[in-house]
């Protein structure tokens, strides 16, 4: 199999680490199971960009050297991505990127921390005709295969609700879930089914951003043809555009916060690593924003 899409993927791991440290990700990736099923492993020395709730202030004093600690998960988890395949994952993101780019980097970045850690992974998601389905496993064949498949079947008429009640009612195992999609879905996911969902899940949402109405040759893809520049250049549409926006995101995060349920917002593929670490940092630390 040609693995295209795992090449991708460490060479944008290898920008990340060579500006940081690898700990610093995997790390942030262990700690989403912290409280749940970890046991504390050892003392490792402080590096930039870890969190201060993590040094051990009285081995610190013994030493002399700032000490963090360090956790192990007791067991392997399962690990499932709810992706999102709509007509809108063809569009752009904010900076100009292709949605559909920055899902599969955001998917397969995790995927490929999930790989490395030994835990299971799985992703569904509505295919042309049917929900299609991955079995649990691990292997970067898997996350190859997964990606291959899922930007084979962007532009569906997906509802990522639809997805997630399929899941509700068919998968019975406790997952840690990652669900990629975009604001505008986000916000019509129903309270029922984020509080049932958050209620059996740990849950942890990527939004993939909207492009604005700005600039020229921008596409609608509700309406299947490209804006006119007139409406493009019109300053006082582009301030409406913007407040809806706001408004929607607002409200979504506000609901999203009532099922401590967090989210991060990406915006292109180089900062994927960045925003992943976000995500999981405030799922730590439980900092709903």
């Amino acid at each position: 199999m040609n693995m295209k899409y795992i090449t991708k993927i460490k060479a944008n791991l290898a920008i990340y680490t060579k500006k940081k440290t690898s700990n610093i990700l995997e790390g942030s990736y262990n700690s989403i199971y912290k409280g749940k099923s970890m046991n504390f492993e050892d003392l490792r020395e402080y590096v930039i960009g870890d969190n201060v709730k993590d040094i051990d202030w009285k081995a610190s004093a013994r030493s002399n050297k700032i000490l963090i600690k360090q956790y192990v998960a007791e067991k392997k988890h399962n690990i499932l991505f709810i992706l999102d395949t709509g007509k809108k994952m063809l569009a752009d993101t904010r900076e100009l990127e292709s949605k559909k780019d920055v899902a599969l980097m955001a998917t397969g970045t995790l995927a490929y921390l999930i790989n490395k850690n030994g835990d299971t992974f799985s992703a569904i998601y509505q295919g042309k005709e049917r929900i299609k389905m991955f079995p649990f496993k691990t292997g970067l064949y898997n996350i190859e295969n997964i990606l291959t498949s899922y930007e084979r079947d962007m532009g569906t008429q997906s509802n990522i609700e639809d997805t997630i009640k399929y899941v509700l009612k068919f998968i019975k195992r406790r997952m840690i879930i990652f669900i990629v999609t975009d604001i505008d879905s986000m916000s019509k996911i129903s309270e029922e089914t984020l509080k049932r969902l958050s209620y059996l899940h740990d849950v942890l949402f990527i939004n993939v951003s909207d492009a604005l109405m700005t600039g020229y040759n921008a596409y609608d893809m509700d309406q299947d043809k490209y804006i006119p520049d007139y409406i493009l250049e019109d300053e006082k549409l582009k301030d409406i555009e913007l407040g809806i926006k706001k408004e929607v995101y607002d409200t979504t995060k506000e609901k999203f916060k009532k099922y401590k349920i967090v989210t991060t917002t990406v915006n292109k593929q180089k900062d994927v690593v960045n925003d992943i670490v976000k995500l999981l940092e405030r799922r730590r630390y439980a900092n709903i924003s």
